[in-house]
């Protein structure tokens, strides 16, 4: 996922409701989820801060623009474990990034798409990102949740919280707003839902592959038995 001139950090972070171990609450083996987010949006709409805060319970000022961070992170929903990895993408969507947005959409499995609520152009990013995920995922396979940030800035603000639940439900995701600065909680929220229609989505998959499968050695067993008898 490095990509010629950008940096890449890679971290481990355990949160205190993860566990390094594979195993639920009630004590029985289980495979964890993995799930693969990436965090995108226009370049300075806070991305690094918000996945800093979510890690960390920290805020940091300044952020290298040019550098791609991925970190590792393990918390438990609902008596499943999830090993996240979630990519902090540099930069943002362009003719001369095409290639490399591509490889990120192809790694990812959940997208949070970020904008800030004082930058109406980072919000009209948003049906963009959306267009390009559709393009290379199609949009049955796009697990995504729209984020608003810098809600601490009420007084610079230009997007209207009407305005972004609105897309939400145009581009049919959950929509979730708050700040990176004040670390509200919502930034959790919108990051376990993330890992949440994840999961959903696998699961789905997963039944889809073994009801194909079932369906497969039917045949072959019809078609053993057509043979014994013919």
């Amino acid at each position: 996922m490095n990509n010629t001139g950008k940096g890449k950090r890679e971290e481990d972070q355990h949160g205190e409701g993860g566990s390094k171990s594979k195993m639920n609450r009630r004590g029985s083996d289980c495979k964890a989820t993995e799930a693969k987010l990436v965090v995108s949006g226009k370049m300075g709409v806070g991305k690094s801060a918000l996945v800093v805060r979510y890690l960390t319970k920290r805020f940091i000022w300044e952020y290298d623009p040019t550098l791609e961070s991925t970190y590792r992170h393990q918390i438990t929903i609902e008596d499943d474990v999830i090993n996240m990895e979630i990519l902090d993408t540099a930069g943002q969507l362009g003719e001369d990034s095409t290639n490399q947005w591509e490889g990120h959409v192809r790694w990812g499995d959940g997208f949070l798409l970020v904008y800030s609520v004082d930058d109406r152009e980072s919000f009209e990013n948003i049906a963009q990102l959306k267009n390009f995920l559709d393009d290379i995922k199609k949009p049955r396979n796009v697990s995504m949740v729209m984020m608003a940030n810098k809600t601490d800035l009420e007084r610079e603000r230009i997007v209207s919280t009407e305005e972004g639940e609105k897309l939400a439900q145009d581009l049919a995701c959950a929509y979730y707003e708050g700040s990176a600065l004040l670390g509200d909680g919502v930034i959790s929220e919108a990051i376990e839902e993330l890992c949440r229609e994840v999961r959903r989505r696998k699961m789905m998959e997963g039944k889809q592959r073994r009801r194909s499968s079932s369906q497969q050695v039917k045949q072959v067993f019809n078609r053993v038995l057509t043979k014994i008898y013919s």
